[in-house]
């Protein structure tokens, strides 16, 4: 008798690899955001794409703030093209990091989304900073 879970079955483990590999391009997550900044090895540009007021509030450390409907090509001028960009919003609850993910994209940008947001950042047991 098989569960709900191994129905599909699981894909066969070249095309899983393949899957997961695309995942990690795509996203990373809090722990091994916290890791970089911790360490001094930030080779990334952290964007709290979240309103200025939710940022004020509590934003992770060494964040900018720009909300993903400023994002455009004036506002990242200041940036080499090469710039990798890690967005993060809110939480899982919340797109407005797929949002800014989209757009960076659009503009030729490296992108990748912090998943989790600060939710996820707070479940980890690290702490935001405050305007």
């Amino acid at each position: 008798m098989s569960s709900v879970v191994s129905r599909p079955p699981a894909a066969e483990p070249s095309r899983a690899a393949s899957h997961f590999a695309a995942l990690l391009a795509f996203e990373t997550d809090c722990w091994d955001v916290n890791h970089a900044i911790t360490q001094g090895r930030q080779d990334f540009v952290l964007l709290d794409v979240r309103g200025e007021a939710l940022y004020g509030e509590g934003h992770l450390p060494g964040a900018i703030n720009l909300p993903h409907p400023r994002i455009n090509e004036a506002t990242l001028a200041p940036y080499p093209a090469d710039t990798l960009f890690v967005v993060y919003c809110a939480g899982p609850h919340c797109n407005g990091a797929d949002k800014a993910a989209l757009k960076l994209a659009t503009l030729r940008r490296p992108v990748k989304k912090m998943i989790g947001g600060v939710t996820g950042w707070l479940d980890e047991g690290f702490s935001l900073n405050k305007v």
